[in-house]
Parts: structure tokens; sequence; C-alpha cells
């Protein structure tokens, strides 16, 4: 299975049921996700604003957001025994809204991360670093829960968003990685697998020297 959390699933078998939630409800559920999506977007851009207004640059090279597909949403309640029900699915899937941001250096990925959990209305639920500990076949990436809240016309609603943080290096892999498991519909030869793997240690070594010429030019990041 392809550890980019943001390629779209494949269409579920036949033999799971598809959501069949009342449409109008299932528009208002999917749209709080999407305004929490706005919501990290906006945090994002005021921060990458801000330091390159001080002078320091914009750590962040581009930024990716994505909603789950109701296909997605099915395959993964599925995979995890989650009921198909609103509040079952609120619950236990905490990646609906996803954010991916691409940093230059891998202090980079750190500082910004640093910056969005600092503020006082983002709580951190979870951190996965796969950076500090990369997964087996080599994919690096900091994930992390975060919970936003949203202002509604009639109420306040918290709403839970994945944000990945990685460099371009990184996210290069990632997209090659998700590409070959595509194609062979993860049934990847193991040949290829270990290529994959050389290929996240090179990545891995070019963000070290990448970090190290930059600290040379520009100096350490404060």
């Amino acid at each position: 299975m392809t550890t980019d959390g943001f390629q779209l699933a494949r269409v579920p078998n036949a033999d799971i049921e598809v959501l069949r939630w009342p449409a109008e409800e299932l528009r208002h559920f999917m749209l709080v996700y999407k305004f929490g999506l706005a919501e990290i977007g906006t945090k994002i851009t005021i921060l990458a604003e801000e330091l390159a207004h001080r002078g320091r640059g914009n750590p962040i090279e581009h930024v990716n957001t994505r909603l789950k597909t109701v296909e997605s949403l099915t395959a993964k309640a599925a995979r995890i025994g989650c009921p198909q029900a609103f509040d079952a699915v609120r619950t236990r899937i905490r990646d609906i809204a996803g954010v991916r941001v691409v940093c230059s250096f891998v202090s980079d990925v750190y500082t910004v991360a640093d910056m969005l959990t600092r503020q006082q209305d983002v709580t951190l639920l979870q951190t996965k670093d796969y950076i500090a500990q990369p997964k087996p076949n080599g994919y690096r990436s900091l994930h992390l829960i975060v919970e936003i809240p949203v202002f509604l016309s009639d109420r306040v609603v918290t709403v839970p968003v994945e944000v990945q943080l990685r460099t371009v290096a990184m996210d290069f892999w990632a997209s090659l990685e998700h590409k070959i498991y595509y194609k062979y519909e993860e049934d990847v030869p193991a040949a290829l697998h270990e290529e994959l793997s050389a290929a996240a240690e090179d990545a891995a070594r070019l963000d070290e020297r990448m970090e190290r010429l930059h600290a040379q030019i520009h100096g350490p990041r404060h």
C-alpha cells in the first residue's frame, strides 16, 4: 500500500457498500472539513509571508490540500472496521482533511511545524515523525494531526486536519513511490523495492548536503 496519504484511494471493491448518507447531510459534513482546510491554509500563508517579510526567506516551497472522496472514506471505514455513521467516522477518521506543506530544508519542516502548533487556537493531537524514524521502505515525512475551531453561523465546531510536512526531495520520492505502487497495483517486484529504498537514502543524503551548503552560505537557521 502506498505510504503517500494524499493520493486518492482506489474505488472500493464491489462487496464494500459505499457510504449511503443523505446528500444534504453529506455535503454539510464535508463542508465543515473544507472550512477547516481553509483555516489551516490561511495560517500557513500568513506564516510564509511573515517570514519572507522579516528577511528570513520563505521556507515553504508549495502547499497542497485535499478532502477525501466518499469512495476513499468508504474504503478506510471498511478497512479499520468503522461503522458507517457520521459520529463514528468523525471520531475515528482524522485525516478526512489534509494539507501537505513542502519545505526547502529539513530544519524548515520542524520550524514551520513548531510555529503552526504553538498558535493558541491550534491543538496538536498526534505527531508521527517519519523523518527521525523513517518507515521500513524509506518513506520520510512529518505527520501531524491538529484540531482547529471553525466558526459557523450557529456554533463552533472543532475540525481535525492532517498536516504533512516534508522536503522537496522527500516529496519527489513519495510521488515516485506512489506511481510505482499504482502501476503494479501494490504488487511491486522485490528489485524495485530495493531501488526505492536506496533512492530514499539518496534523497536523505541530498537533504543533509543541501542543508550544510545553505548554512555555509547564509549561516544557521534561527
